[in-house]
């Protein structure tokens, strides 16, 4: 489908590609993958004809069609469901040309056409694309100037979708996607039967979506079979294996220079040595593989604080004289929590977020934050907050005045913006620079709680990972919000639902989520698999034993979460009881009144306590085993 070939490429005198090469088959789903600023969007790019190379070859296949997102988010008084079907060019001309041709010859030649094409289905497909992206019938016809530039970004995928091309080039698709609409679109391109080539630092997508990997580093393109995690594999199994080899070549140089260096005066070894001498040259250095470690990203420890650090009672949160938009908020944060919220985009999760970081009042109920408690908030509109001409090192020291400069530096360093990078421009730093710069200036006071909304869009996968490892080992409380359904599934333990109007713990765990919001987009419109997708072999998940299988796994899953929720709330109202048990025990009247009771009160702290161990082995037991 597309064949690139000794390609070189350079930008403002830095050389991103020197004698790259990858070959794309058709049929092929390929995630392009790579640090920041290695030039994987570029590479889109020249793929797409947007830059022409400074050597080597692009070659499309011949008639093949190229589908993209379009880099401006679309606007006008033109409806979605319009705009939609207007990206396919050659339907749109096709049916403007039968409105005007007379010859019914002609007019033959067009209709075969279009009905080869599907062309009668392709409204019922525009709208099954705009249903599973988060647009139901109603906003389908409204105009896009109704709509912010991150939902006209989702019409343009959706536009991309429809047209159908023969290769479509995706650039990041799940940025401007909530993890509804995400989890709809992985559904879709895996059971899209056409070609792709797919940046992204979405593990999750990579995962489910692609069949081979194209990985940028060293100004070239290395091809792996299999998805990310496959990669992974591959990749460090060739490290090890390059690495031994770089030994093995340094072993051998030293005994034949050391050869040469002996030999090379003596008349009957000097051939010997010239010959020593050619070997040398032929030994190409290995090329080392092992990339510089990815820069870490390490959150400062909060003091310790007695739970809970909020609660909420009965709230309502709204913005300016207009309506609550979430409303009956009864909800608690305690110093360990871990929660993730659910919901689609306009639901309220961005609102619940600043209603906690204390950006907007309770127009109803109380808040109540623990005193003297730090909150630490992430959102991507803080990046406009930046004073852009402010160095990374200048921003800090405002934060934190009094302390030295090497503190400052070393607060910068523990977020991956040590040396040049404390000292260069905001306005100069990458997307994810910018997130570790918000992330490093949100530390600065150590906070208890952090509030992150989207934290994740700027980072490259090793950037991920790093904010993975540094909320794990955090010892605050964690509320996020992200698309990024990996991330979510690795911190949080915890899931809220922000829906209908309100917030309400969620009853199942990330996977129950993601088949609940398919099921529900495949009951309406918005059906995951495109309407041309093949029909699946029955194999082991579709025969009678698999699915007898399957429901085994269901149950047993469904039971080992009641029994890890059964005892986990034995463990906390055990806890509640001892607390209050304790409160009594020290309150000197307990010690002046009857000494039964007191002998009572003991024996009942003891209890307890042995109860409380035993709920708690209960507890752990059971999330082993979930």
């Amino acid at each position: 489908m597309l064949t690139v070939t000794d390609l070189v490429y350079r930008v403002a005198g830095r050389t991103l590609f020197d004698g790259a090469a990858m070959r794309v088959e058709p049929g092929k789903k390929v995630g392009l993958i790579g640090r920041n600023g290695t030039g994987k969007t570029t590479l889109l790019k020249l793929m797409a004809g947007d830059l022409e190379p400074d050597a080597g070859n692009l070659v499309l296949r011949a008639g093949a069609r190229l589908g993209r997102v379009s880099q401006e988010a679309p606007g006008g008084e033109t409806t979605l469901i319009e705009f939609v079907l207007a990206a396919d060019e050659e339907r749109q001309a096709l049916l403007a040309e039968s409105d005007a041709e007379a010859d019914p010859t002609r007019l033959a030649d067009i209709h075969e056409r279009l009905g080869a094409i599907d062309a009668s289905r392709a409204p019922a497909r525009a709208a099954r694309i705009l249903a599973g992206l988060g647009f139901d019938e109603a906003a389908q016809q409204k105009p896009l100037t109704g709509y912010s530039g991150g939902w006209r970004m989702r019409v343009a995928l959706a536009a991309a979708l429809a047209a159908r091309p023969d290769l479509l080039l995706l650039d990041e698709p799940t940025n401007h996607l909530d993890l509804e609409a995400a989890t709809w679109l992985i559904g879709y391109l895996n059971a899209w039967r056409g070609t792709l080539v797919v940046v992204s630092h979405d593990r999750h997508l990579l995962n489910a979506v692609v069949d081979e990997v194209a990985h940028v580093s060293g100004l070239g393109v290395a091809r792996y079979r299999g998805d990310y995690d496959a990669f992974e594999r591959a990749r460090a199994e060739r490290q090890i294996r390059d690495v031994k080899l770089q030994k093995r070549q340094v072993s051998e140089q030293k005994r034949l220079t050391a050869f040469v260096d002996r030999f090379r005066a003596q008349a009957n070894k000097a051939r010997q040595a010239q010959s020593r001498l050619k070997m040398l040259a032929r030994l190409k250095p290995i090329p080392a593989l092992v990339e510089d470690a990815a820069m870490g990203l390490t959150l400062p420890q909060p003091d310790d604080m007695p739970p809970p650090l909020v609660a909420v009672d009965d709230a309502a949160v709204g913005y300016g004289d207009g309506p609550p938009v979430l409303t009956g908020l009864g909800l608690r944060i305690d110093p360990d929590d871990r929660i993730g919220l659910l919901g689609a985009n306009g639901n309220g999760k961005s609102t619940l977020i600043k209603l906690l970081a204390g950006r907007l009042a309770p127009s109803d109920g109380r808040v109540t934050l623990a005193r003297k408690m730090g909150v630490g908030y992430f959102a991507q509109h803080q990046f406009e907050e930046f004073d852009l001409a402010e160095t990374a090192l200048q921003h800090i020291r405002r934060l934190l005045p009094e302390q030295e400069e090497s503190r400052q530096r070393g607060h910068l360093g523990r977020f991956g913006l040590s040396g040049p990078r404390a000292e260069t421009r905001i306005g100069d730093l990458s997307g994810g620079e910018k997130a570790r710069l918000l992330f490093a200036a949100m530390s600065t006071t150590r906070p208890q709680l952090l509030l992150l909304d989207e934290p994740t869009n700027h980072l490259d996968v090793e950037g991920r990972a790093a904010l993975v490892e540094a909320l794990n080992a955090y010892a605050g409380a964690v509320v996020l919000v992200s698309h990024d359904a990996h991330l979510l599934g690795l911190v949080a333990d915890r899931l809220w639902l922000v829906a209908d109007g309100t917030c309400q713990p969620y009853d199942g765990d990330l996977e129950d989520y993601r088949r609940s919001v398919i099921d529900s987009r495949r009951g309406g419109s918005g059906r995951t698999e495109p309407e041309d997708a093949p029909v699946a072999e029955p194999n082991g998940a579709h025969t009678r034993a698999g699915r007898r299988d399957a429901r085994r796994q269901r149950a047993a899953s469904s039971a080992a979460r009641r029994q890890a929720r059964d005892a986990e709330r034995r463990v906390e109202a055990l806890t509640r009881e001892l607390e209050a048990l304790e409160r009594s025990l020290a309150d000197p009247a307990l010690y002046d009144g009857d000494p039964a009771v007191l002998a009572e009160t003991r024996e009942r702290h003891i209890a307890l306590k042995r109860d409380l161990a035993a709920a708690e082995e209960s507890w752990l037991a059971a999330e082993s085993t979930l």
